[in-house]
């Protein structure tokens, strides 16, 4: 089959929750093309650099650099709606040029067919699928009274595929998501539901033996929208410049930041006892991660899958096996849920 994979530009996790995805698909032996776009297709690239890529409408939007994100999503509705819109018109524009069997869509509102819609040559309609985690639409302190109706207008959204791939367990007990991808809005269209499992770029972890380094004593992954992902790599940055608290060997610790900048070039940039990579490999960031004495990280679901895959997080237990920092977003209510479902500290 040929298969078009398109994630959510909005952060790296979406795109890097795909990369897994992909994987299964190439070795199966189907034919793969990736859609999207900025960082998101950036990173896909990177990891499938042979794969044929299609860009779909951009999506550049930016939060407020308050703790509170309400009216910055309500001024970004119709930019959303405008990028939805242009992302349906693209993929029938590519739909007229070649035949696609399946379209699995990452949180890409418009990459959905209607019944009966053609494609070139009037061939078989492609099969769509939405991939999310949020059933449940989470929203802040004084909004909660809105979340059945966003979570139906979600679902209404979803409704228009064929399929929704969770990627979750479907125990409630060993969730990794909790309410957010077990929701009681989606019973009137729960056939559609499919719980497929958590995804990760590092289940490949799993099979084979990773190479622990522990060069650092304290490793920072930063994600997400701007300005909030500048914002705490300063704060980072400035609580552990030069920082003078002993470690076991009352040494200064040693401190790696990865920025999640895939468009910059790969230049290690070293401010005394801190090291600023703006990506790496996930063969290398895994290997920090399991070496790492404190590990720092926004509380998005893919960080959580990541974790999970690396044997660091306990599914049935929700328990973080090393001493973690998950910092949810500000203003972003499905992170502050993860944080608090997940974040025991040791």
């Amino acid at each position: 089959m040929k298969i078009l994979i398109a994630p959510l530009n909005w952060g790296l996790g979406h795109a890097s929750r795909c990369v897994p995805l992909v994987q299964r698909l190439l070795n199966d032996g189907h034919e793969v093309i990736l859609g999207g776009d900025g960082e998101s297709l950036t990173l896909l690239r990177k990891h499938f650099p042979k794969l044929r890529y299609t860009y779909l409408a951009p999506l550049n939007l930016r939060y407020s650099a308050g703790s509170r994100q309400v009216w910055a999503i309500i001024k970004a509705m119709p930019k959303l709606i405008k990028w939805a819109i242009q992302d349906h018109l693209m993929l029938k524009t590519l739909l007229r040029e070649e035949h696609i069997d399946q379209i699995i869509s990452d949180n890409r509102f418009g990459l959905y067919l209607k019944q009966g819609q053609t494609t070139s040559n009037d061939v078989k309609q492609p099969q769509t699928i939405y991939l999310t985690h949020q059933l449940h639409i989470m929203l802040p302190r004084g909004w909660k009274w809105a979340e059945p109706i966003a979570s139906r207008i979600h679902a209404r959204i979803y409704a228009r595929y064929n399929k929704v791939w969770v990627p979750d367990y479907q125990d409630p007990q060993q969730s990794l998501a909790g309410e957010l991808s077990h929701s009681t809005f989606n019973i009137q269209h729960s056939t559609l539901i499919e719980y497929i499992g958590p995804l990760s770029r590092f289940e490949m972890s799993k099979d084979r033996d990773i190479e622990i380094s522990k060069q650092y004593d304290i490793v920072a992954v930063l994600s997400g929208l701007e300005p909030h992902r500048t914002l705490l790599e300063k704060e980072l940055i400035a609580r552990f410049s030069n920082d003078q608290r002993p470690t076991t060997n009352d040494q200064i610790p040693s401190v790696l930041i990865v920025q999640g900048l895939m468009h910059r070039p790969n230049t290690r940039i070293k401010r005394g006892n801190i090291t600023i990579l703006p990506y790496m490999s996930d063969a290398e960031l895994a290997s920090a991660l399991l070496g790492a004495k404190h590990i720092i990280a926004r509380s998005g679901y893919s960080t959580i899958m990541d974790l999970e895959a690396l044997g660091l997080l306990t599914a049935n237990s929700q328990q973080l096996t090393a001493k973690m920092e998950l910092i949810p977003t500000p203003g972003q209510p499905e992170q502050e849920y993860l944080a608090t479902l997940h974040n025991k500290m040791q």
